[in-house]
């Protein structure tokens, strides 16, 4: 059994914590582990092969440090350079299955839900196996516990044999209204759609031809064309952006004949917003949920997530408050779905807390812009033991080095000379550059920067072990403010 992990989407009624740049599925929200973490970890390893990710190109470093992280190496991970939605996406990774084993049953589970009962996801797991061998198209169907308005219902008929096993799907139906799930609720014989599956490859592939043939035929063009890059698969960008977008629902499941369901009970959320946080989180005596450090009075029913700061909170109810190192959001816990649309109008706005954290992660390490002003902007940069930056200089900007954590090994021009703490050293503009960890424990240095442009893209990279690509300039050289007009 081979597990393809979806690793997409940003998640932004969860923000301000999951943002474009690194969003939920990367983060420990319910657990020390990150969701996607979590999501390999619970798999029965005797049963399961190494799996394969589907991911944006733009997150491809978060995925290889996190399974380096719990030691599992994928079979690979497919890049998409934009999202397409879940049909081509599993569709992509089924391709890449049937090149190994076209009868290779594929496990489909998205990186972001949440699992209470890890045997009881193992068990239906396992029950769900001989029906995806016999070429039946398995979705896992969640008994429902409360009129859910948030999911899509799957109904389903009897099974012939014992209570958990596969059963014929008999309609879809979209996200209802409370009176209708409440309604579906009591009727029973209804289930919450998971978004997991499982089916053989070569059956998904069949199946996804006849039903949605431009989906099928795009992406056996894209996968012709595949480039292979270290660990990662990339798809082609302009051939991907053909395929149609479309659901696994949409495009085959509601569709088939062959679609079977496996009734699952196993304490199972999707983790969409912060009411459902709320809910998987230990609670004290006021069913107040607090991850990090805060302190409430007379409060109740409220949710605190703080990263950096003490929240105090004095009476109040049934609030969401999510502390951040540049935002903090606050919200009434009926009103959560919404953050979607505060996010909406934060991106009209072109700000940037939406797409990245003060804090931004890169393979080397991270940076943590702690302070800003008038042509100089300071940050706190962290590089991991044997890990170093790209050979690169900057057209618009000098920088002062101060080790404060390790032993730095710094390349300028022509010399090679090392640093170690409370030393420092100075990079004039245009000098080449580059920053090496050769020590055993992390490097940590303060960057003073200074000059007429601070932006990231003023970076020329002569040699990079990542294969990044210079990036192009956000702002065009003849408008970069001169000498002069900044005065």
């Amino acid at each position: 059994m081979i597990p393809v992990i979806l690793s997409g989407g940003n998640g932004s009624r969860l923000w301000p914590l999951s943002r474009q740049a690194y969003p939920k599925q990367f983060l420990p929200l319910v657990g020390e582990q990150t969701m996607l973490q979590e999501t390999l970890c619970r798999l029965p390893v005797a049963e399961t092969e190494a799996p394969v990710v589907v991911a944006n190109d733009e997150h491809r470093f978060i995925v290889k440090e996190q399974l380096e992280a719990i030691g599992r190496k994928p079979m690979t991970t497919l890049l998409e350079p934009f999202g397409r939605n879940t049909a081509p996406a599993v569709a992509l990774a089924a391709i890449e299955v049937a090149r190994k084993d076209p009868k290779a049953i594929m496990l489909v589970l998205p990186a972001d839900h949440a699992i209470e009962d890890v045997e009881a996801f193992q068990s239906a797991i396992a029950r769900g196996q001989e029906a995806a061998r016999s070429g039946g198209l398995v979705l896992f169907g969640i008994t429902p516990t409360r009129p859910e308005t948030g999911y899509g219902y799957i109904a389903a008929g009897r099974s012939d044999e014992a209570p958990g096993a596969a059963r014929p799907v008999s309609r879809f139906i979209e996200k209802p209204d409370a009176e209708k799930a409440a309604a579906l609720l009591s009727a029973g014989g209804y289930f919450w759609n998971s978004g997991m599956f499982m089916f053989r490859a070569d059956t998904y592939l069949a199946e996804l031809k006849k039903h949605s043939p431009d989906i099928y035929d795009t992406c056996l063009l894209a996968a012709r064309r595949f480039e292979r890059d270290m660990e990662f698969t990339r798809i082609p960008a302009e051939i991907f952006e053909h395929c149609p977008d479309d659901s696994i629902d949409y495009a085959v499941m509601e569709k088939t004949s062959k679609a079977l369901l496996v009734p699952m009970d196993a304490g199972w959320s999707d983790v969409g917003s912060w009411s459902t946080i709320w809910e998987v989180t230990d609670k004290d005596e006021q069913a107040n949920a607090v991850l990090g450090d805060a302190c409430l009075e007379d409060s109740n029913g409220c949710l605190v997530h703080s990263s950096d700061k003490l929240v105090a909170m004095v009476g109040v109810k049934d609030l969401v408050v999510v502390d951040t190192k540049d935002a903090l959001m606050v919200a009434h816990r009926d009103n959560v779905q919404d953050v979607k649309k505060l996010v909406k109008r934060l991106n009209g706005e072109q700000r940037t807390e939406t797409r990245t954290h003060r804090q931004v992660y890169r393979p080397w390490g991270s940076y943590d812009s702690i302070d800003m002003g008038n042509r100089f902007q300071v940050k706190r940069i962290t590089v991991k033991p044997g890990e170093r930056l790209s050979l690169q200089k900057h057209h618009h900007r000098a920088e002062h080095w101060i080790i404060v954590r390790g032993t730095a090994e710094v390349t300028r021009d022509e010399e090679t000379f090392l640093l170690s703490e409370n030393e420092s050293t100075y990079i004039p503009i245009g000098a080449v550059h580059r920053l090496f960890n050769p020590g055993c424990i992390p490097l940590e240095l303060i960057e003073v920067q200074s000059g007429a442009y601070l932006g990231e893209d003023d970076i020329e990279r002569l040699d990079d072990r990542y294969g990044r690509a210079t990036p192009k300039p956000e702002v065009e050289e003849d408008k970069i403010p001169v000498m002069s007009e900044m005065v």
